[in-house]
């Protein structure tokens, strides 16, 4: 492996490092959201108190007298109630006291405790609406429904207004995670203005750590949204974010890592304000999610408003089937919510990774065997790049001895030109390019970054057991203490420190090819420091990962393992004599027709014709 290989690893690693350097705040933002940490829990704990103090006094008997001429007077009167409606994936509390949805629970999915995963608590969850009539606001807090129709999976809630009723009609589809909402009016137009034609939403919800590990958990929850007609943007994962948004959007989603409550406007969401507050960790909370809005409300009756909810994992197929559940024509491009990466990547991931992962996981084997067998395919789908850039490799190994004597010829700094020149030269005869190790690893780069966004996205990985790693979304802790060190928590990660190893191993194969193949004394004292480098990425990359998804760890572990094996086979089957022949035959056949200079080597050839002239004008 030559100077350019090296370098083209050292790229990568550089891409990998300044992103990751690239994403992480800076030491002003780290100490505003210190601050705004500060802020956000005190205004949390008011929020909380506030809405605790609401919901005692919703609950209690008013002891003010209402105005019974009120059209409203009876829709006033009544006691909560909680309807459950269930299917087989999804349970769900409707509560006659606003008719809104109160909770939602997972019956396929458990968290760390064993339990069903619950995305909404009447605790930590809150939705209400208002309506402005001509006389006085309704706020669905003050208003009662009564149960009309109900069955297992679907309920019909009315509340009387004047001389018509407000009817709420819900619908949890069978064998989905789609609970259906229709708003109707019937009779209560006289109760409103001609010019009202909307319905204010407010929705929070302290979104729960579900996974071991809320830090890296967190870097995947994030308050999205989707723009009517376009695509997804979310707000950011680390910052205390209040943003308005001027745009009319589809749909609005309090997401974690692997599962999402959105709600869904088929008469679009209109005036929003969102904000997104990170919690503390160790608080059991991961985000504080808010959402204000505004959607269609016609009180004539004539179009009633519709909106869905869908609660359930973020698993790329179950979400692509929902979108057929859309009780519109709209298409809600759910399937976004599964981060593939960016474009390249992205398309690298949904249309081959995904597929291949499919088709490993339809044989029932463990999740550990199909990470397994998922690193041999790629490494043998990327064999042939990686054979050529350790052949361009050779062949400048090979090519030391004619290096050496040019090394000789040219013994000062001042002929550097010169000798460079002679040395694209001297490639050229041989049709050796000094580029030829380091593409082919760019090739894969690509791929490299594509698993890194599929694995920890990968919900099938959710509660997967591998040898001592107990879930393969999370990491693994079979070291572990109890109090938090700086910079490695209170665990050691064994896939990640395997990984790291493995890491070390390829660097230590790397500097020994380069020095075997390396131009000059000279040359190999400028690569110490790139040698330096490439010694620290290792324990950059544990430090860096791990918190990060054994299952990850264990891939880069395997993937950093078959490439010591297939670098042992081919420098143990790579005979340097026969390709020394080969060289010196291409030599031998292009005698007469010597390969064109690239055009960096006519420049360097015109840049001395140049230098010569000038020195013997000088003369």
């Amino acid at each position: 492996m030559d100077k350019n290989t090296v370098t083209g690893f050292v790229l990568i690693a550089l891409v990998l490092i300044g992103f990751s350097w690239w994403s992480r705040p800076s030491e002003a933002q780290l100490q505003e959201m210190a601050r705004q940490d500060s802020i956000a829990q005190v205004q949390q704990a008011r929020m909380q108190a506030e809405l605790d103090k609401q919901i005692a006094e919703a609950e209690q008997v008013k002891p003010e007298v209402v105005d019974s001429s009120s059209a409203f007077f009876y829709a006033k009167q009544g006691e909560k109630q909680v309807v459950t409606l269930k299917n087989e994936h999804l349970e769900v509390g409707i509560s006659t006291q606003g008719g809104v949805l109160e909770s939602a629970k997972l019956l396929g999915y458990n968290n760390q405790q064993g339990e069903n995963v619950v995305l909404l608590s009447s605790e930590d969850s809150r939705l209400t609406y208002a309506l402005e009539a001509k006389s006085e606001n309704i706020i669905s807090d003050d208003i009662y429904f009564q149960v009309k129709e109900q069955t297992d999976s679907s309920l019909t809630l009315a509340a009387p207004m004047g001389k018509g009723e407000l009817r709420l009609k819900y619908n949890l589809q069978p064998e989905s995670y789609m609970l259906d909402l229709i708003v109707e009016s019937d009779g209560i137009g006289n109760l409103f203005s001609p010019s009202m034609k909307t319905m204010d939403l407010t929705w929070t919800n302290r979104a729960l750590q579900q996974e071991k590990g809320g830090n890296f958990e967190n870097r995947y929850a994030a308050l999205t949204y989707k723009i009517k007609d376009k695509g997804t943007k979310k707000l950011s994962e680390v910052k205390d974010v209040t943003k308005e948004i001027d745009k009319t959007l589809d749909w609005i989603d309090f997401k974690d890592q692997f599962f999402s409550a959105i709600i869904i406007a088929h008469q679009d969401f209109r005036n929003v304000t969102l904000q997104s507050t990170p919690q503390e960790e160790g608080s059991g909370y991961l985000k504080a999610y808010s959402a204000q809005m505004q959607t269609q409300f016609d009180p004539t009756g004539k179009q009633p408003t519709q909106m869905q909810f869908y609660l359930g994992p973020n698993d790329f197929h179950t979400l692509k089937a929902t979108n057929k559940l859309s009780s519109t024509d709209k298409d809600l491009d759910l399937q976004s919510l599964v981060y593939f990466g960016w474009p390249i990547v992205k398309w690298i991931n949904r249309f081959f990774i995904l597929y291949l992962f499919d088709w490993l996981t339809g044989f029932g084997l463990n999740m550990g065997i199909v990470l397994l067998l998922l690193t041999l395919i790629v490494k043998a789908l990327v064999y042939p790049a990686t054979k050529k850039s350790y052949l361009a490799s050779a062949r400048m190994r090979v090519l030391k001895p004619e290096i050496d004597k040019l090394n000789a010829k040219y013994p000062n700094s001042d002929d550097a030109m010169k000798k460079q020149q002679e040395m694209m030269s001297l490639y050229s005869q041989y049709g050796v390019s000094p580029m030829g190790g380091c593409l082919p690893m760019l090739i894969q780069m690509p791929i490299w970054i594509a698993l890194f966004n599929f694995i920890p996205n990968a919900i099938e990985l959710r509660g997967q057991s591998f040898l001592w790693a107990n879930d393969l979304s999370a990491y693994d802790d079979l070291i572990h203490w109890s109090k938090h060190l700086w910079l490695i928590g209170d665990h050691i990660s064994i896939f990640c420190l395997l990984f790291s190893l493995t890491n070390i191993g390829n660097t230590i194969i790397s500097m020994r090819q380069q020095q075997n193949s390396m131009m000059s004394a000279e040359q190999q004292q400028q690569m110490k420091m790139m040698q330096w480098m490439m010694y620290l990425m290792p324990v950059f990359f544990f430090f860096m990962f791990n918190d990060y998804s054994s299952g990850l760890s264990y891939y880069y572990f395997l993937s950093g393992l078959t490439t010591i094996l297939i670098m042992w086979c081919l420098r143990r089957f790579t005979d340097d004599k026969k390709l020394r022949e080969q060289l010196e035959a291409y030599k031998a056949r292009h005698a007469n027709d010597p390969k064109k200079m690239s055009g960096l080597a006519a420049r360097m050839e015109a840049m001395q014709k140049l230098a010569d002239e000038q020195r013997k004008a000088r003369k």
